[in-house]
């Protein structure tokens, strides 16, 4: 009996011990003690302004060195469009430090959204409809499909002079392209793909020749070669049949 008593005692001492540590550290006890003033930010400010950061951190500023909520802190910075992660820390006795790394565009898809190197899409309507990126577009349960496309179509295209800066796909499953200069290839399906642009990229020296101002319009959807419009003129038809998905 004595023994529990003497075991009860130490347990209890351990814990008029502990508790007020832990109190201060978990921000339960001295909450305005030691406030946390200074704002220390590393970041590209490229897309991310001070003043974002500012007004996201903000709320937690003043509050005492051990109250400040890291993870709060660090869910709100993240929540800004431009933010692809956020590293927060405590320096004492009262300055917080943000290191935030930007998101990094790979391109544009569908409307006011952008893609990241991550592949991860985001909202960013205003900047979007500045920046010079490829636009892609087509249901955003293919998006990594459209990303995949847009990649063969750069390699496919790397050794001419047609720049491939936007792919789209339809509800239906049918692709196309437009080039740098404004152009639009309709390719159709995707099974069909790769055979189409090779046959198309293998006489399209030979389809230039005399053309300095380039085509407006290329439907690669025949059985046995393709349409093309020259600008300022009629829709041509090729004599491969109807064209196909």
């Amino acid at each position: 009996m004595r023994g529990m008593v003497r075991l009860v005692a130490w347990c209890l001492a351990l814990a008029l011990v502990a508790l007020p540590i832990v109190g201060v550290l978990r921000g339960w006890f001295a909450a305005n003690r030691w406030p946390v003033t200074e704002l220390t930010v590393q970041a590209e400010f490229k897309h991310v302004t001070a003043e974002q950061i500012r007004a996201a951190v903000l709320p937690s500023l003043g509050k005492g060195f051990f109250a400040v909520d890291l993870d709060a802190v660090q869910h709100s910075v993240k929540a800004l469009p431009w933010v692809e992660s956020v590293e927060v820390r405590k320096h004492w006795p009262d300055t917080l430090l943000v290191r935030i790394y930007e998101r990094q565009p790979f391109a544009k898809w569908n409307d006011g959204k952008l893609i990241s190197r991550q592949g991860m899409v985001f909202d960013a309507p205003d900047e979007a409809a500045s920046v010079d990126l490829p636009e892609l577009r087509g249901p955003d349960s293919r998006l990594a499909e459209v990303v995949s496309f847009y990649a063969e179509t750069q390699k496919a295209f790397a050794n001419t002079k047609l720049r491939i800066t936007g792919v789209a796909l339809t509800e239906r499953g049918s692709w196309s392209l437009t080039t740098s200069t404004g152009a639009q290839i309709v390719v159709g399906d995707r099974d069909q793909a790769g055979r189409r642009l090779r046959r198309f990229l293998d006489v399209y020296p030979q389809l230039m020749a005399g053309h300095n101002d380039g085509f407006a319009y290329a439907d690669l959807r025949y059985t046995n070669g393709f349409a093309v419009r020259w600008p300022s003129q009629a829709p041509a038809v090729n004599a491969g049949g109807t064209p196909r998905t």
